[in-house]
């Protein structure tokens, strides 16, 4: 009978067997074994010479210890190579073992970090947009108003009965017309003077990027699509946000001021009140809400429209709006108590409007359609007075210049038209790159300068119409621009969820 060493996996002519495991050792290297590591090598348990057990077979008789001069010495040197070699290769198997073993647990703990990690991960994000809304001194987020409907503002989003229309009385009429003849008035008295305070070409050609702002705005769904001015404190900027939000931002402290939650979409209009804590915001959820700053809350909700809102302007009264939508009308609303005086569209077109902007006198406005015309109304007579035609694609963007004459247009053609409104006709194309989307109009407030936003900012000095400023800082389109007083700076929001400012 043959008996193989459980270490070796040789045949053993001096078999023994461990009490503890029940292998079977070759005698002389388990006594090698025990003296490096005094345990049994199948179950780690200590283990003595003196335990072993002999196991009696038959085997031929072992010669005389060879002398070293000898072949017999050769094969005893060959032969204790060969135990060492037997020796490390099962200790080599047994730190295999054990390797894969402390491998399967790390893989099995890098496997939980990682989950662990993905989690912390999910709330530090979460952490991080809670933040960008919540900075220190912020304005309290109120939740979404549903005030009481007034007369002529329709609840719980119904479609308006235009028989309800209070219309627009004598004393709102003459009140256009007196404020309107005081704007002309102060316009004459001005006549082409230029404010000493403005800053000149050579000056604004130096303008470059003095601030960013990325936190005021939710980072889950980045973008802000709207940018106004205080009037009285150009210090302080309003945007509106895809997260649905409105935001009132000081640069000079750089606090966020307030943050007016309560449209259901996203908003994509808004206009500061020039004397009063007042804000107004517009979004494709049909409604258009006025804010009260101080308290952050939401004075009145617009429903003067069963589509999309997709332009706000407000009168130079600060006491009406216009707004227009995709569902064809324009309406003329009064702020203060909530109510749509006027409602109107333009039967023989019968196509949506897509932005609408007061004439700085407040009597006539400008309209854009999908179907790439410009529209001029004659609010009092609530009637369609002139038409441009020239644009293809739907119209983007209107901006009168401050002097009433001009009118700036532009459409998804990659072009800004300007337009005379004493002679009725277009006398500048300014011609941009194929491919050019223009999102926003703005002249300054002296009628000097002309921004155009979009793919890019372009800044155009009016009767010349040669470029003055080109920014590419936004790194996603260009979405709202804005003048400081007297163009002493240059503010603009984009799809990158930035809010930039550009000066010297």
């Amino acid at each position: 009978m043959s008996l193989t060493c459980y270490i070796s996996n040789e045949v053993t002519d001096r078999p023994c067997v461990s009490p503890l495991s029940g292998h079977v050792f070759d005698r002389r290297l388990i006594e090698k074994y025990l003296a490096e590591n005094g345990t049994d090598p199948v179950t780690n348990q200590p283990l003595s010479e003196e335990q072993l057990i002999d196991i009696k077979v038959a085997h031929p008789i072992r010669p005389k210890p060879p002398s070293a001069t000898s072949i017999p010495a050769i094969l005893k040197s060959l032969q204790d190579e060969w135990d060492a070699v037997m020796l490390h290769s099962f200790t080599l198997r047994q730190q295999l073992q054990t390797t894969r073993q402390e491998l399967s647990h790390a893989l099995y703990q890098h496997d939980a970090a990682c989950r662990v990690i993905a989690r912390l991960t999910k709330e530090v994000t979460a952490a991080r947009e809670a933040l960008a809304t919540l900075k220190p001194q912020a304005g309290i987020s109120v939740p979404q108003a549903n005030p009481t409907p007034q007369a002529g503002v329709a609840g719980s989003g119904e479609a308006m009965d235009l028989g309800e229309l209070v219309g627009m009385s004598a004393e709102i009429i003459q009140k256009l017309q007196d404020k309107a003849t005081v704007l002309t008035t102060e316009r004459k008295k001005r006549g082409k003077t230029v404010p000493e305070d403005l800053v000149k070409p050579e000056e604004l050609s130096k303008y470059h990027q003095v601030s960013s702002h990325v936190g005021l705005h939710s980072a889950s769904v980045p973008g802000i699509l709207a940018l106004d001015l205080c009037p009285t404190d150009t210090n302080k900027t309003l945007t509106g946000g895809a997260d649905k939000s409105v935001v009132v931002f000081d640069a000079l402290s750089q606090q966020i001021l307030a943050t007016l939650k309560g449209h259901t979409k996203k908003v994509t209009n808004v206009v500061f009140h020039p004397s009063q804590e007042l804000v107004f915001s517009a979004s494709p959820d049909s409604t258009i809400r006025v804010w009260s700053v101080p308290d952050a809350s939401c004075a009145q909700v617009l429903r003067a429209h069963e589509g999309a809102v997709t332009g706000l302007s407000l009168h130079a009264t600060g006491d009406y709006l216009l707004s227009c939508s995709d569902d064809q009308y324009w309406a003329f609303s009064d702020v203060h108590v909530g109510r749509v005086l006027t409602k109107v569209t333009d039967e023989a077109s019968g196509c949506a409007l897509t932005c609408a902007q007061f004439h700085p006198d407040g009597l006539i406005f400008g309209t854009g359609t999908m179907d790439s015309q410009i529209k001029i109304w004659d609010l009092k007579e609530r009637s369609n007075v002139a038409n441009f035609p020239g644009h293809s694609g739907p119209v983007s963007c209107v901006a009168f210049s401050e002097n009433g004459y001009y009118l700036a247009t532009a459409a998804d053609d990659s072009s800004v038209k300007l337009w005379d409104l004493r002679k009725l006709k277009n006398f500048k194309t300014l011609q941009l790159e194929d491919g050019y989307q223009v999102r926003s109009l703005v002249f300054d407030q002296s009628g000097t300068y002309l921004a155009v936003g979009g793919t890019d900012i372009q800044v155009y000095i009016c009767k010349q119409w040669a470029e003055v400023l080109h920014f590419t800082d936004h790194s996603a389109l260009t979405t709202g621009l804005a003048f400081g007083q007297n163009a002493k700076f240059l503010a603009s929001t984009g799809m990158d969820r930035s809010l930039r400012f550009y000066s010297l």
